[in-house]
């Protein structure tokens, strides 16, 4: 009798063990799923792809005047949403917030003009690129500003968190640089007057010049040549690899090129080609 009651008793033991692993291993499986909310795997269950784009950024992408996100950025998503199967969800972000909505799970991807650093990619990993970039500096017609010498001692105007600021701060600093949150509030500031010149991605700088004909891209090119691609949190392999499988059969099949007739082409003046802007392979 004690020796069946030790063995029931070393049973029950056993199975309680078994039954504590067991929902360990079922914790840690569900951990795992939920850790990383911004898997291939983990949008679709949910049926929704969180994608940060600017809302302020005519061509690219801004809100028009029947409230409906609009421009080259935003077509991208679309497309992405409807390759994945999901609804696209369009967080507005600031250049200077995009790092931190990926980091913080508030978005998934980012499609917001985002340019190539080596410094961003110690903090995003970005896939392959979409469009091809450099800096360019505006400034009015009856004060043009044509070289970077003409800046030493004077005010510029960049939009915080983008590749221009990052280069007057670093290979320019004779130039005074007044920083703004948005493009909009850069742009208003130029148009007051409050600084000798704007400095950004040139593509876009193309768009707004040809609907402030007062004022000039003085400077098309600064620095070297860089790249625009779409971003993922670091670390986030699955949706990093789909991407890059997405962004090289939407460049087989000609997406970029209908992209750029649709949505920026209208934007821009003759001397502006779609291989000036897109990649082509």
């Amino acid at each position: 009798m004690k020796k069946f009651r030790l063995a029931s008793g070393l049973l029950t033991a056993f199975v309680l063990i078994l039954g504590v692993a067991l929902a360990g291993c079922g914790k840690s499986s569900s951990t795992s799923s939920s850790s990383n909310p911004s898997s291939v795997s983990a949008i679709k269950k949910n049926g929704t792809i969180k994608i940060a784009v600017f809302g302020d950024l005519p061509p690219y992408g801004w809100v028009d005047k029947n409230g409906k996100r609009a421009g080259y950025d935003v077509a991208l998503a679309k497309q992405i949403g409807k390759d994945l199967n999901v609804k696209v969800k369009f967080v507005q972000v600031n250049a200077n917030s995009r790092v931190d909505a990926l980091k913080s799970n508030k978005v998934d991807l980012v499609l917001a003009n985002f340019t190539v650093t080596p410094e961003r990619k110690q903090v995003v990993d970005f896939a392959e690129p979409y469009m091809k970039v450099s800096i360019g500096v505006i400034s009015p017609k009856n004060h043009p500003i044509t070289s970077v010498s003409q800046l030493k001692g004077k005010s510029l105007i960049v939009n915080k968190g983008t590749t221009a600021e990052n280069y007057f701060t670093s290979k320019q600093k004779d130039v005074n640089l007044q920083k703004y949150d948005s493009k909009t509030e850069q742009f208003n500031a130029l148009k007051n007057g409050r600084a000798a010149a704007l400095a950004d991605d040139n593509s876009y700088l193309y768009a707004w010049v040809k609907n402030h004909p007062k004022y000039t891209v003085g400077i098309k090119t600064l620095g070297p040549n860089q790249y625009i691609a779409p971003a993922v949190k670091k670390g986030n392999k699955s949706l990093l690899n789909w991407t890059n499988k997405e962004i090289k059969k939407l460049n087989n099949n000609g997406f970029f090129k209908t992209d750029y007739n649709q949505n920026l082409k209208p934007y821009f003046s003759s001397d502006i080609t779609a291989e000036d802007i897109i990649i082509t392979k």
